[in-house]
Protein backbone atom coordinates (compact mmCIF):
# COMPACT_ATOMS: atom_id res chain seq x y z
CA UNK A 1 0.00 0.00 0.00
CA UNK A 2 1.44 3.58 -0.69
CA UNK A 3 0.62 5.83 2.09
CA UNK A 4 2.02 8.92 0.32
CA UNK A 5 3.61 10.38 -2.21
CA UNK A 6 6.40 13.04 -1.94
CA UNK A 7 8.51 15.37 -5.09
CA UNK A 8 11.34 17.06 -3.59
CA UNK A 9 13.58 19.14 -5.59
CA UNK A 10 16.86 18.87 -4.66
CA UNK A 11 17.58 22.07 -2.61
CA UNK A 12 14.82 20.53 -0.62
CA UNK A 13 11.69 22.33 -1.51
CA UNK A 14 8.82 20.26 -1.65
CA UNK A 15 6.94 20.15 -5.21
CA UNK A 16 3.90 17.84 -4.70
CA UNK A 17 2.43 15.73 -1.78
CA UNK A 18 -0.69 13.49 -2.10
CA UNK A 19 -1.24 11.30 0.68
CA UNK A 20 -3.63 8.36 0.93
CA UNK A 21 -2.51 7.84 4.68
CA UNK A 22 -4.44 10.21 7.40
CA UNK A 23 -1.56 12.26 8.28
CA UNK A 24 -2.23 15.72 10.59
CA UNK A 25 -0.78 18.58 9.40
CA UNK A 26 1.40 19.21 11.73
CA UNK A 27 2.84 15.21 11.44
CA UNK A 28 3.34 15.82 7.69
CA UNK A 29 5.65 18.86 8.20
CA UNK A 30 7.48 16.75 10.74
CA UNK A 31 7.53 13.60 8.08
CA UNK A 32 8.34 16.17 4.92
CA UNK A 33 11.66 17.65 7.09
CA UNK A 34 12.40 14.02 8.23
CA UNK A 35 12.53 12.45 4.81
CA UNK A 36 13.99 15.09 2.98
CA UNK A 37 17.00 15.25 5.23
CA UNK A 38 17.18 11.63 5.07
CA UNK A 39 17.34 11.43 1.48
CA UNK A 40 18.66 14.07 -0.05
CA UNK A 41 21.95 13.13 2.28
CA UNK A 42 22.38 9.74 0.99
CA UNK A 43 25.17 9.58 -1.62
CA UNK A 44 24.27 8.61 -5.95
CA UNK A 45 25.26 5.22 -5.58
CA UNK A 46 23.59 4.17 -2.61
CA UNK A 47 20.25 2.14 -3.03
CA UNK A 48 17.36 3.90 -3.48
CA UNK A 49 15.23 2.34 -0.36
CA UNK A 50 15.26 3.75 2.95
CA UNK A 51 13.40 1.33 5.92
CA UNK A 52 12.18 4.63 8.03
CA UNK A 53 9.69 4.17 10.89
CA UNK A 54 8.23 0.82 10.05
CA UNK A 55 7.65 1.22 6.52
CA UNK A 56 9.97 1.34 3.60
CA UNK A 57 10.62 4.52 1.38
CA UNK A 58 11.32 3.85 -2.60
CA UNK A 59 12.84 6.92 -4.30
CA UNK A 60 13.96 7.92 -7.56
CA UNK A 61 16.00 11.24 -9.23
CA UNK A 62 14.92 12.62 -12.35
CA UNK A 63 17.29 16.00 -12.88
CA UNK A 64 16.70 17.99 -10.04
CA UNK A 65 13.54 16.51 -8.56
CA UNK A 66 13.53 13.29 -6.07
CA UNK A 67 10.28 10.96 -6.26
CA UNK A 68 9.45 9.27 -3.08
CA UNK A 69 6.70 6.83 -2.02
CA UNK A 70 6.42 5.54 1.58
CA UNK A 71 4.90 1.83 1.54
CA UNK A 72 4.66 -1.22 3.72
CA UNK A 73 7.55 -3.44 4.81
CA UNK A 74 6.41 -6.31 2.84
CA UNK A 75 5.89 -4.32 -0.41
CA UNK A 76 7.93 -4.75 -3.50
CA UNK A 77 10.26 -2.33 -4.18
CA UNK A 78 11.03 -2.85 -7.73
CA UNK A 79 7.16 -2.75 -8.54
CA UNK A 80 7.44 1.04 -6.46
CA UNK A 81 10.21 1.66 -9.16
CA UNK A 82 8.79 0.50 -12.06
CA UNK A 83 5.21 2.86 -10.65
CA UNK A 84 7.58 5.87 -10.36
CA UNK A 85 9.05 5.02 -13.26
CA UNK A 86 5.76 5.12 -15.44
CA UNK A 87 4.66 8.08 -13.53
CA UNK A 88 7.29 10.25 -14.75
CA UNK A 89 6.79 9.23 -18.34
CA UNK A 90 3.24 10.20 -18.65
CA UNK A 91 4.41 13.42 -16.38
CA UNK A 92 6.80 14.14 -19.32
CA UNK A 93 4.21 12.92 -22.09
CA UNK A 94 1.32 15.62 -20.89
CA UNK A 95 3.53 18.35 -19.99
CA UNK A 96 6.45 18.12 -22.28
CA UNK A 97 9.67 19.43 -21.00
CA UNK A 98 8.31 23.13 -20.80
CA UNK A 99 7.74 22.69 -16.72
CA UNK A 100 6.00 20.20 -14.43
CA UNK A 101 2.73 20.90 -12.81
CA UNK A 102 3.81 24.67 -13.44
CA UNK A 103 6.20 24.92 -10.68
CA UNK A 104 8.13 28.19 -9.20
CA UNK A 105 10.94 26.90 -11.63
CA UNK A 106 11.29 24.82 -15.08
CA UNK A 107 11.94 21.53 -14.30
CA UNK A 108 13.19 19.31 -17.07
CA UNK A 109 12.08 16.20 -16.19
CA UNK A 110 14.22 14.10 -18.88
CA UNK A 111 15.53 10.84 -18.01
CA UNK A 112 18.67 11.34 -16.08
CA UNK A 113 19.79 7.61 -15.21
Amino acid sequence: MIHFVLLISRQGKVRLTKWYSPYPQKERTKVIRELSGLILTRGPKLCNFVEWRGFKVVYRRYASLYFCMCINQDDNELEILEIIHHYVEILDRYFGSVSLLKLKSTLDIRFVS
